[in-house]
């Protein structure tokens, strides 16, 4: 197949049309070969369909942590912060995410999806670790720069990948001022390296509809359709969560900047129903930029933070989802995760976060670090798959919302432009914040 020809079958076939279809026939599959009450001939078939999803699991762990590295990398050699607004926005940005956990955390441990179906940790080494805090200030500096990649430990990989991040950037800066252009060659072979890294992963992704036709025909092959009880409770409980989170965004957008909330809403529905429909807020990045200077109004500065810079470094939905799908996977597993290995969940999830914007399917991705972080078994990630298509559009929408956020915030209490009504404006975006999809 050609690339013109993969192009057009991805574009009249997308991925969530696909799983819809394994799911589908996952089903009946799941039904022929016993509905929940397998025949003992078949067992050694049905757990052989759970393998495509093991190996899509080890792929995407195995690429989680040079996609953060790289991530962290190319966006600091391509983005450029202000320092001033540098600083206001780093603390918007934590703000945001420590939010955004702290809703997950809590829907979580109040509504408890994972109670309406329980299921034995077979075969999966459970751990339990807890918060160290002196531990983790000594282990933030691995042994070695590979240890991390090694080891899957999110935040010494951050720490080490921001660390290299900031350097470099200050002898681009540096050298950029002295019309020197030495840093090229780095700033080109991170970005090869990133994109090669991105099309692997696209390619893993590609095969994720076989790995959800395999774990959801095994799991109703095995256990029915109660399993799918407690998926539903928890897509509910998701959702929720991420409205509180939308609910928060409006409510910091009234009393902390001059645009109102009707102007907020209505200005940015573009932006989000472009994330929800395209699952990936870099694509929605000029849309999204488009719409808070046209729509909503704000300065072109602060538009390029939070459209150009948060698109990189901000992701309040998927680290509600990661901070929700640990305590999911816990309740499921009958493990009670204490306050501190709630509060690893919420430092891994923040760290994850950094890395994760622009990377497809970035919670599936991260999520692997953030169980590990825990001692929760990887291996039941695979149950997530089945509704992350979906939930994986919502929490876009909440990353692009949480940029527009961001946007309207740093452009402070007073509207420094008049802007015709909302309805009269008709949006251009700037031909140098075009990208390539």
């Amino acid at each position: 197949m050609s690339q013109s020809q993969g192009f057009v079958f991805s574009k009249t076939f997308p991925l969530s049309l696909q799983i819809a279809i394994a799911l589908i026939l996952a089903v009946i599959v799941g039904i022929l070969l016993g509905g929940g009450n397998p025949n003992a001939n078949l067992s050694e078939l049905i757990n052989h369909l759970i393998i495509p999803c093991n190996l899509v699991l080890k792929a995407l762990r195995a690429l989680a942590t040079p996609l953060i590295v790289l991530a962290i990398l190319h966006g600091f050699l391509t983005v450029n912060i202000p320092g001033r607004s540098g600083r206001k926005l780093t603390v918007l940005l934590l703000t945001n995410t420590l939010m955004a956990i702290a809703i997950g955390l809590l829907v979580a441990n109040v509504l408890q999806p994972g109670r309406w179906w329980s299921i034995t940790a077979q075969g999966a080494a459970v751990t339990h670790k807890t918060l160290d805090p002196w531990g983790l200030l000594q282990d933030i500096v691995p042994n070695s720069i590979l240890q991390p990649l090694v080891d899957n430990n999110v935040i010494q990989l951050v720490f080490i990948a921001l660390a290299f991040g900031v350097v470099l950037r200050a002898i681009k800066t540096e050298q950029i001022g002295q019309q020197k252009e030495d840093y090229r060659p780095i700033e080109q072979l991170i970005t090869l390296l990133f994109e090669t890294v991105m099309t692997i992963l696209k390619w893993v992704i590609a095969l994720v509809p076989i790995a959800v036709f395999g774990i959801v025909a095994k799991t109703i092959a095995l256990q029915g359709l109660k399993p799918f009880i407690s998926l539903a409770a928890f897509v509910m409980a998701v959702l929720v969560g991420l409205l509180l989170q939308a609910i928060y965004y409006t409510a910091r957008v009234k009393f902390s900047s001059w645009v109102s909330p009707q102007r907020f809403l209505l200005g940015s529905s573009d932006a989000l129903l472009t994330a929800f429909s395209t699952a990936s807020s870099t694509a929605a990045m000029p849309v999204t930029f488009q719409v808070l200077m046209q729509k909503i109004g704000v300065r072109e500065s602060s538009a390029s933070l939070g459209a150009l810079v948060g698109s990189n470094f901000n992701n309040d939905g998927t680290a509600l989802y990661e901070a929700m799908s640990a305590l999911f996977v816990g309740q499921l597993l009958g493990l009670h995760l204490s306050l501190p290995q709630q509060l690893m969940v919420v430092l891994t999830s923040i760290f994850a976060s950094v890395g994760a914007a622009g990377i497809p399917e970035a919670g599936l991705v991260t999520m692997t670090l953030v169980f590990t972080s825990v001692g929760l078994p990887t291996q039941y990630i695979a149950l997530l798959i089945t509704v992350d298509w979906f939930l994986d559009r919502c929490r876009t929408a909440i990353n692009v919302m949480g940029d527009i956020t961001i946007s309207c915030l740093l452009d402070g209490h007073k509207q420094h432009i008049e802007m015709p009504n909302i309805s009269q404006e008709t949006a251009y975006l700037p031909e140098d914040l075009s990208i390539d999809n």
